[in-house]
C-alpha cells in the first residue's frame, strides 16, 4: 500500500470518527433532560403489542427488500430464483445495516452469493448499482411525499422551516421524481457509465421498483413509529421526514450503523415534547431492526451449515458453499456485536432486585472483580473478531473461551441472564462451526484494518457516552475510585472503563512497537542449490531459468525431483509458470503453497501456467483465465529462406551488408564483456525513459548475465546488441531472456540477431525455440463471451498507446511461430483483480535480488563451444 493509500485511508477514519463525536455530542445535548431512570421506565412501558408490531414491520420491511435484486436481475437479464436474490440480499443488508460501507461489507456477501450463482463481476455490480438506485429513489419520494403533506415547521435548531416552504420543495422534489421516471422509462440505450452499461428498466420495472422501495421504507419507518408512546398518526409526516433524513445523514456519513448520527438526527427534526419516550423507541428500534435480523442471518446459516436440515436445505437451495463462506464473516460480525454488549451492558447500572439477591449470594469483591472482568472480557472480544473475520483458528479458540469466560462474568457481576444467554449460544455456534476457522497465522501477525478501529472505537465511545447518560446527575469526586459498596453503580462503571481503556492502550502499544517479521530468504540456502541444478539440468522449458533471477522463493517437492518459484506481494502469493521437474510431483508442490497461503491468509495465482497445469488447477478450485499465448517455434522445420521469411531475410542481408556480425560468447567469458553490455543495457533502458523489471523475466544483474552464453551482434569493433541464451540441457527448447541494443545499431540489427540465433539453434540441435508470451493474444471477444474476455479483446485492439500488444504480436508473428495459450489461475471474482493488481507491482518494482550468483552456475549445452562468428 502506497502511503497516500494509507493517508487517504486514516484521512477517512478519522472524518468517520469526528462526525461519530459530533453526533454523540449532539445526542447528548438533546438528550440533557432526560434521565436514564426515566428510558428504564419508558422502556418497560412498551406494550407487547407495540413490540409485535415493530417485529412485524420490520419482517416486512426485509421482505420488501429482498425484491430489489430480484428486480434488478430480471432488469439487466440475469434472472435467478427469488431464494437465491433473498438470501443476498438479507445477508448483504444486514451486514451494510449493522458495519456501514454498503459497499464494501453488503457488496461483498452479495459477490459470494451470485458468483457462485454464475454471474460474473459486472453482472453484479450492475444489480448492485440498480439496487442501490431503487433504495435512493425510495428515500427522496418518501421525504417529498412528508414534506409536501406537511402542515407543521420544523425546526432544525440552525434554522426553521415554515409549513408553506416544507411543502414547496416537496412538492418539487416530487415533481424532478417524477421527470426522472419518465425519462427513464422512455429511455431504450442502455446507460454507459464508467465504460460499463446498464440496462434500463421499463415502465412496468420501475413501478415495481417503485412499489419495492416505497413498501421496504413504509414499514422501516412504521416500525419506529408504532414503538414511540403516545404517537398521534396525523403526526406520521413530520415523523416520516425525520426517519428519511436520519437515514440519509447515517449513509452519507458512512458511520457504521448510523450508531448515534441516525437517532440525533430523527431526534433534532422531531418535536421536543416528548424526547424520553423517543430516545427509548430509538434503542428498541435500534435492537428490532438492525441487531435481530443479523443475529437471525447468524443462527440461520450457521444452522444450515452444521446441521444439513433438509428444510433449510430446501429454502436455501444449492447454497452450502456460499454459506460456509459467509459463515466467517457473520460469526466475526455477531462476537463483535457480543462484545460491546458487554461493554455497553458494564456502563450502565444493573436492575436492582437482582444485585440485591447477588449481593446476599456472593461477596462484594467478586462482583466487583466480574464487573471490570466482564467489561473487559467485552472489549476482548472487539479486538478478536477482526482475527474470525480472516477466519484464524487461533481467534475462534479465544473468542470461545472470552464468551465463556462474558458469560459467567454477566451472572456475576449482576445475574444478567440475557447477556449470558448470548454468549453461550455464540460460543456453541463458533464450537460447531470451528472447522471453518483453519488458517494458523498468529493473531498479532495481521494489523487492525482502518474499518475495525473506527467499530471498536465507536463501540468504545458508545458505552463511555451511556455510562456518562446513567451517571449524569451523580457528582464526580475522586473518592469515587475507592468507592466499593453493593449500591455503588458509578464508581464501578468508572473501574470498569478504566480496565477497558487501559487494555486497548496496551493492545495499541503492543502492535506498534511489536518487532516487524523477520523476512522469508528469496532464495534456498547453499545446501539447496545443489538440488535446484540438478532439477534445472532435467528441465525441458526454457523458463525454468528465471529461477536464478535472485528475486523468488522456492518450495521443493519431497523427492527432491521439482520445484516450485514465487513470490509474495501483498496478500497474494504469485507462482511463477508451472513447477520445473518431474510432473509427478507437480500435484503436491501447487498444493503445498495452496495450504501455505490459505494458512497465511492469502490468495494464489498461477501466473503464465501452461495447459499442462490446468487439470491440477481446476481440482483446486481456482479460476481459469487465458491470459495471452507464446509465440513457439519447431526448428526443425523452421528456414529462413521460405516466402514467408522474406522480411525477416531482407532485413538481416540489410545489417549484414552493414557490416554487422554475430557471436556466441559462453558463460565463462562473460564477465570479460560485462562492461561493454552494461553500457549497451544502460544506454537501452535510458533512451525508453524505463527501468528494470523483474520477477517474470530477467534483468540486467551482473551474477545472473554470468550464468549464461551471451549472443551478440558485433559493428566496428564492439558489440551493439545482446541477447543472453536460455538454453536446457536435454535441447529440447532454446530462448532468449534480456534483448537490448545501442543507438549505433545499424538498421535491422535485432531481425539479424534472431534470424542467424535461430540457424545457430537449429545447427546445435534444438527442437524448439520460443519467442516468448505476448499477453491478451487469441482472447476472442465475442457478444456472450464472458465480461473479462470481451475486456482483454478491447484492451488488445485499443491499448496499443499503453502497451505494443498488437506490435509485439506482429513482430513475432513474422518468424512464423505456432501459438500456444498461457492461463492465469487465481482465486474467484473481485480477489483475481486484485491479486492481478499485486502481480502489476510485483513485476513493475525495481528488482534488488538478494544474494549472489548460485554456488555454481547452471552448466548449458553452449557453453562448451567455442566463441562462433558468422561471417556476414
Amino acid at each position: 500500500m502506497t502511503l497516500s493509500e494509507k493517508q487517504r485511508r486514516i484521512g477517512a477514519a478519522g472524518v468517520v470518527l469526528a462526525l461519530t463525536a459530533l453526533a454523540f455530542v449532539a445526542l447528548d445535548r438533546l438528550t440533557h433532560e432526560v434521565r436514564y431512570e426515566d428510558v428504564r421506565t419508558a422502556l418497560h412501558a412498551l406494550t407487547p403489542l407495540r413490540l409485535a408490531g415493530a417485529l412485524a414491520f420490520t419482517a416486512a420491511s426485509y421482505l420488501a427488500l429482498t425484491f430489489y435484486d430480484f428486480i434488478a436481475l430480471r432488469v439487466i437479464g440475469r434472472p435467478l430464483p427469488w431464494r437465491t436474490a433473498a438470501l443476498a440480499s438479507f445477508t448483504s443488508y444486514t451486514l451494510s445495516h449493522n458495519l456501514g460501507l454498503g459497499l464494501l461489507t453488503g457488496g461483498s456477501a452479495r459477490y459470494r452469493i451470485y458468483v457462485a450463482a454464475g454471474l460474473d463481476g459486472p453482472d453484479v455490480a450492475r444489480v448492485i448499482a440498480l439496487a442501490g438506485a431503487t433504495f435512493w429513489a425510495g428515500v427522496v419520494t418518501v421525504a417529498a411525499l412528508a414534506m409536501a403533506a406537511g402542515s407543521v415547521p420544523i425546526d432544525l435548531g440552525w434554522t426553521a422551516l415554515a409549513p408553506a416552504t416544507v411543502q414547496v420543495v416537496g412538492c418539487a422534489l416530487l415533481a424532478c421524481v417524477v421527470l426522472l421516471s419518465v425519462v427513464v422509462a422512455l429511455q431504450r440505450k442502455p446507460l454507459s457509465l464508467m465504460g460499463a452499461t446498464i440496462r434500463l428498466p421499463g415502465a412496468p420495472a420501475l413501478c415495481a421498483q417503485f412499489a419495492t422501495g416505497l413498501a421496504d421504507l413504509a414499514c422501516a419507518s412504521a416500525a419506529l413509529f408504532v414503538l414511540i408512546p403516545g404517537a398521534d398518526p396525523a403526526t406520521f409526516p413530520l415523523f416520516l421526514l425525520a426517519w428519511a433524513l436520519g437515514i440519509v445523514v447515517a449513509l452519507i456519513s458512512h458511520v457504521p450503523g448510523g450508531l448515534g448520527v441516525f437517532e440525533a438526527t430523527v431526534m433534532a427534526v422531531l418535536p421536543a415534547q416528548d424526547r424520553t419516550g423517543v430516545f427509548a423507541a430509538l434503542i428498541v428500534y435500534r435492537l428490532i431492526y438492525y441487531v435481530a435480523p443479523l443475529a437471525l442471518g447468524v443462527v440461520l446459516l450457521a444452522w444450515h451449515e452444521v446441521t444439513r436440515s433438509p428444510r433449510l436445505r430446501r429454502v436455501f437451495g444449492g447454497m452450502r458453499s456460499v454459506v460456509a463462506d459467509l459463515l466467517p464473516v457473520l460469526l466475526g460480525g455477531a462476537t463483535f456485536l457480543a462484545g460491546a454488549m458487554l461493554l455497553l451492558s458494564g456502563a450502565l447500572p444493573p436492575v436492582g432486585w437482582r444485585i440485591d439477591v447477588l449481593g446476599d449470594a456472593l461477596p462484594l469483591l467478586l462482583i466487583e472483580a466480574s464487573h471490570v472482568a466482564a467489561s473487559m472480557a467485552g472489549t476482548a472480544l472487539m479486538l478478536i473478531a477482526p482475527g474470525l473475520y480472516r477466519r484464524l483458528d487461533g481467534a475462534s479458540v479465544v473468542a470461545r473461551v472470552l464468551l465463556l469466560a462474558g458469560a459467567l462474568f454477566s451472572l456475576g457481576k449482576g445475574i444478567d441472564y440475557e447477556e449470558a444467554t448470548v454468549c453461550l449460544m455464540l460460543a456453541a455456534l463458533l464450537q460447531l462451526g470451528r472447522r471453518k476457522f483453519d488458517r494458523k497465522t498468529a493473531l498479532t501477525a495481521q494489523p487492525l484494518g482502518a474499518g475495525w478501529i473506527v467499530a471498536i472505537a465507536m463501540a468504545a465511545t458508545l458505552a463511555g457516552w451511556a455510562g456518562l447518560f446513567a451517571f449524569r446527575h451523580v457528582p464526580y469526586s475522586d473518592a469515587l475510585w475507592w468507592r466499593f459498596a453493593l449500591q455503588a453503580e458509578a464508581p464501578r462503571y468508572m473501574r470498569a472503563m478504566l480496565g477497558c481503556v487501559v487494555l486497548l492502550l496496551g493492545f495499541a502499544a503492543r502492535t506498534m512497537l511489536a518487532p516487524a517479521p523477520a523476512p522469508t530468504p528469496a532464495m534456498p540456502k547453499a545446501e539447496e542449490w545443489a538440488t535446484i541444478r540438478r532439477i534445472l539440468a532435467t528441465a525441458d522449458r526454457t523458463e525454468a531459468m528465471l529461477a536464478l533471477t535472485g528475486d523468488k522463493r522456492f518450495l521443493i517437492s519431497r523427492a527432491g525431483d521439482a520445484f516450485l518459484m514465487y513470490q509474495v506481494e501483498g496478500a497474494t502469493w504469485v507462482v511463477m509458470g508451472d513447477p520445473v521437474g518431474a510432473r509427478e510431483s507437480w500435484e503436491e508442490l501447487l498444493w503445498q503453497i495452496r495450504d501455505l497461503s490459505h494458512r497465511q491468509q492469502g490468495r494464489l495465482l498461477i501466473y503464465e501456467a501452461s495447459s499442462a497445469a490446468l487439470d491440477i488447477a481446476i481440482a483446486m478450485g481456482l479460476q481459469i483465465v487465458k491470459y495471452g499465448e507464446e509465440a513457439v517455434l519447431d526448428l526443425a522445420a523452421w528456414s529462413l529462406d521460405t516466402p514467408e521469411m522474406r522480411s525477416v531475410r531482407k532485413s538481416e542481408r540489410v545489417a549484414a551488408r552493414a557490416g554487422a556480425s554475430f557471436r556466441i560468447i559462453p558463460a565463462a567469458a562473460v564477465p570479460v564483456i560485462m562492461d561493454e553490455i552494461e553500457a549497451v543495457s544502460d544506454e537501452w533502458l535510458a533512451t525508453r525513459n524505463g527501468r528494470e523489471k523483474g520477477f517474470s523475466l530477467g534483468f540486467f544483474d551482473r551474477a545472473y548475465m554470468s550464468c549464461f552464453d551471451l549472443a551478440v551482434v558485433m559493428f566496428e569493433g564492439r558489440i551493439v546488441a545482446f541477447a543472453n541464451l536460455w538454453l536446457t540441457e536435454g535441447r529440447q527448447e532454446a530462448s532468449v531472456d534480456l534483448m537490448r541494443h545501442s543507438a549505433a545499431a545499424p538498421r535491422g540489427t535485432m531481425d539479424f540477431l534472431f534470424a542467424n540465433l535461430l540457424l545457430w539453434a537449429k545447427a546445435q540441435g534444438y527442437r524448439h525455440f520460443t519467442l516468448g508470451m505476448v499477453p491478451l493474444s487469441g482472447i476472442e471477444g465475442r457478444r456472450l463471451a464472458p465480461a473479462w474476455a470481451r475486456a482483454a479483446a478491447l484492451v488488445f485492439r485499443h491499448g496499443e498507446r499503453f502497451y505494443g500488444f498488437r506490435g509485439l504480436r506482429a513482430y513475432k508473428d513474422k518468424f512464423g511461430p505456432v501459438w500456444r495459450p498461457r492461463y492465469l489461475a487465481g482465486p474467484q471474482d473481485v480477489g483475481l483483480l486484485q491479486a492481478l493488481r499485486d502481480v502489476s507491482r510485483l513485476i513493475g518494482r525495481q528488482p534488488v535480488p538478494t544474494r549472489t550468483a548460485p554456488p555454481s552456475a547452471p552448466s548449458t549445452t553452449a557453453s562448451a563451444v567455442p566463441a562462433l562468428e558468422c561471417a556476414a
